[in-house]
């Protein structure tokens, strides 16, 4: 049997979504949101990645301090654009978007891998400035391609926040 306090604010009201929040001008569009998302992972990574590179070339060969900098970056750059630019939390399908992760940072590897190649072709005496702007440039080649594939492949699944 219902009493007056149970028809009033003794009950507690229903769980309601919050409202979904509108955006304007070009933020309408969940692509432009995840590219800005998107940057700040990458400006925070490059910085680490290219810390770590300086970090290590003094003491091993430029494809392997590129090697391990790319590696232990793309762990974190993982972690953050499910986090912060799909918006994806939980432990479901984290194991599956790490491997994921390390198929594209393969291909990150070829990129910014082979221009350094390239650069000791052309150049073998690079100093390491020169390999730090090579791999910074190239960077912005694999950078896009991460995107498309973080997009369209790994985290297809939340493509539209």
């Amino acid at each position: 049997m219902e009493t007056a306090a149970d028809a009033t604010e003794l009950r507690p009201p229903p769980l309601q979504k919050p409202p979904r929040k509108r955006h304007r001008g070009l933020l309408k569009y969940p692509v432009v949101r995840q590219l800005l998302r998107f940057t700040g992972v990458g400006i925070l990574c490059t910085a680490s990645s290219l810390a770590l590179y300086a970090l290590l070339r003094p003491w091993i060969d430029p494809q392997l301090a590129n090697a391990v900098a790319l590696i232990v970056t793309s762990i974190m750059n993982t972690a953050l654009n499910r986090r912060l630019t799909f918006k994806i939390s939980g432990s479901r399908k984290r194991g599956q978007d790490h491997m994921h992760g390390l198929i594209v940072i393969g291909i990150a590897l070829v990129i910014t891998g082979g221009s350094l190649g390239i650069l000791h072709l052309i150049h073998p005496e690079a100093t390491v400035s020169e390999e730090l702007w090579t791999t910074t440039l190239s960077g912005f080649v694999a950078t896009g391609v991460r995107f498309a594939l973080l997009r369209h492949w790994i985290f297809r699944r939340a493509r539209h926040v």
